[in-house]
């Protein structure tokens, strides 16, 4: 299995997963219902500000041997720093997601969680997020977060890592990167459920 098909193997085996993650439930569980401009604003810089972080840290322990890994972590980190400078909030107290990078051990799961889980939830995040701003008519707003996600959907660097893993490594990194999306999701659910709202659609 290749990089390619190491992350469509990723995305068909968590599609409901992802697929509840982008709907408009999302913004309600994120803020705990406090949906105004600057909460969502705050919960994008805490993400942002998380992924980051784990990046650079994991960038700086990967062996030299493994320089293309180190290198898509790397871009990936500063791509983070640089969205969370251009998002005018402070950040809110760290995701489930994000918390759980710093929990993530291995060069292989590392690759799956913080390269190819990250954007596929970020994305999805994202998605809800510009047509929060969109419904608000901020257009300047709306067309930041665009941009905003086009970037934090890049999977450019986790085709770039996974390439340079092994077969076997490659199946660990998509194992991860399954775990850190169910972390998001259950995160997502739990939270609805506290609220007595079903994080399933309604059909």
């Amino acid at each position: 299995m290749d990089a390619a098909d190491t992350l469509d193997a990723v995305r068909e085996a968590k599609r409901t997963e992802l697929d509840r993650l982008g709907s408009d439930k999302l913004l309600v569980a994120v803020t705990g219902a406090d949906m105004r401009a600057e909460t969502i604003r705050s919960a994008a810089a805490a993400r942002e500000r998380g992924v980051a972080g784990a990046l650079s840290a994991w960038a700086d322990e990967v062996t030299e041997s493994q320089g293309p890994v180190a290198a898509a972590f790397e871009r990936a980190g500063a791509a983070a720093r640089d969205r969370a400078g251009r998002i005018d909030a402070a950040p809110a107290e760290p995701d489930a997601l994000s918390a759980h990078l710093d929990t993530v051990e291995g060069t292989a799961a590392r690759v799956g969680a913080g390269l190819v889980a990250v954007p596929l939830v970020l994305d999805r995040f994202y998605l809800q997020a510009v047509g929060f701003f969109v419904n608000e008519a901020d257009e300047a707003i709306a067309e930041t977060f665009r941009a905003l996600r086009s970037g934090a959907a890049d999977l450019d660097p986790a085709g770039e890592a996974l390439d340079a893993l092994g077969e076997d490594e490659r199946g660990a990194a998509r194992e991860a990167a399954m775990d850190a999306v169910d972390v998001a999701y259950d995160d997502y659910a739990a939270t609805l459920d506290g609220m007595g709202l079903d994080p399933r659609p309604i059909c």
